[in-house]
């Protein structure tokens, strides 16, 4: 690998990330937040987009396609109609992503190679995705900014970018191996962290840090962790600000509950009155300690539509929970156990939500599932209330016009 080209391209090129086997796109698909098409209805048209017309997106930064092949699939299997366009500087990534689309038939597909800052001549999108690579530009800004000059109006982005906090241990390690492996081929830096890391003492930050993986799972993986050459992370609100200077504004994230603070705090403690949204983000990531990532919903300053919460004509989805099974656990034990935030938590629902929950199939609307339910408005607002704030609050559950007959 010539050591003339640009290192973040030739790390990408020796080692795309995250490593993927087109092979394996037989047995499974892998999803995530963002550029899961309900939640991004939820979060940036109010859960009421006109699926009919197709979604014109880009993937900015697309790697091997994880966010690529997840949004066409989704999009394949619910008959919406897409015109995606991949883009990313790796030729080596570009193959795998490409062979993954392959794989599955998918099509509607351009694969671009190029820089994100240029993303604005490729037109304008209704949706951007833009996954692990806007901390690793030599100027982040710029990319914020050229990824909202090429946002259409009413389009919007999901954006995700590292985190310190869950990171604890990363950096000091990244800054060694830039010290001691400066001018190697990334062959070479690999071969020698490896040998210096399995050296680390016990007590050393990344070692006591039980959310890190990466490094584990591949060499790609490795590579990209602990010695790319270009890596800053943002704290909540300094991806708030990022945004704000590029002109958008946050529209959501996926889980807004690990985000409420005063879900951290005991009986007793209460929060300040003066704190505006982006100090309690703040706060609780603070209190959390352990997101590696912040995911965020991003739209044009002044265009954010808020998810239609209770409206009769909303339709909800469950997120990876069958309804059926739900409705039982409700009804027997008015819990339902998640993981979220890197822990197990248990949402006490009410057991009058079983009735409407069975009914959730993606087509109805609450009114429908009311109907079918056989409850009055009252009663089915007091069972349905608790139950929208927790399984939306934790991601569980999106309201969305994707499968909807027709235009929304």
């Amino acid at each position: 690998m010539s050591l003339s080209k640009n290192e973040v391209q030739a790390q990408y090129e020796a080692y795309p990330y995250p490593d993927r086997d087109p092979a394996d796109e037989k047995k499974r698909l892998i999803t995530g937040s963002p550029s899961w098409p309900q939640e991004m209805d939820h979060h940036l048209w109010g859960g009421a987009r006109d699926w009919s017309r197709p979604l014109r997106a880009l993937v900015a930064g697309g790697g091997t396609g994880d966010g690529l092949i997840q949004l066409a699939q989704m999009l394949t299997s619910a008959g919406r109609s897409y015109d995606i366009t991949y883009l990313d500087l790796s030729q080596a990534a570009r193959k795998v992503a490409s062979a993954r689309a392959a794989a599955r038939g998918l099509g509607g597909i351009n694969f671009v190679t190029g820089s994100l800052l240029e993303a604005g001549k490729l037109g304008e999108f209704d949706y951007i995705d833009c996954c692990g690579v806007l901390h690793h530009l030599p100027e982040p800004q710029a990319g914020f900014d050229a990824l909202a000059r090429a946002l259409a109006p009413g389009g919007g982005i999901g954006c995700m970018v590292y985190a310190p906090l869950g990171r604890s241990g990363v950096y000091p390690l990244q800054d060694a191996f830039r010290t001691l492996f400066d001018g190697l081929s990334p062959q070479e830096r690999l071969g020698r962290a490896k040998a210096v890391f399995a050296g680390l003492p016990e007590g050393h930050p990344f070692n006591r840090n039980p959310h890190l993986v990466d490094h584990d799972a591949s060499d790609a993986g490795f590579y990209d962790l602990l010695l790319h050459s270009s890596d800053r992370p943002y704290t909540i609100g300094q991806l708030l600000d990022a945004l704000d200077a590029a002109g958008l504004e946050l529209a959501g994230v996926p889980e807004p509950a690990l985000y409420q603070p005063e879900t951290l705090l005991p009986a007793g403690v209460s929060l300040p009155g003066h704190l505006d949204q982006a100090a309690r983000m703040g706060l609780a990531e603070n209190l959390r300690g352990t997101f590696k990532t912040h995911v965020v919903y991003a739209v044009r300053a002044g265009a954010r539509m808020a998810p239609p919460l209770g409206k009769p004509g909303a339709i909800p989805h469950l997120r990876g929970i069958d309804p059926a099974r739900l409705a039982q656990a409700l009804a027997q034990k008015g819990q339902l156990r998640i993981a979220a935030g890197g822990a197990k938590v248990t949402l006490t629902l009410p057991k009058a939500a079983a009735k409407p929950v069975a009914a959730i199939d993606g087509r109805r609307d609450l009114a429908a599932i009311r109907h079918s339910a056989g409850m009055d408005p009252i009663a089915f607002a007091a069972a349905w209330s608790p139950l929208e704030k927790a399984l939306t609050g934790y991601g569980q559950m999106h309201y969305s016009t994707l499968l909807k007959a027709g235009p929304a």
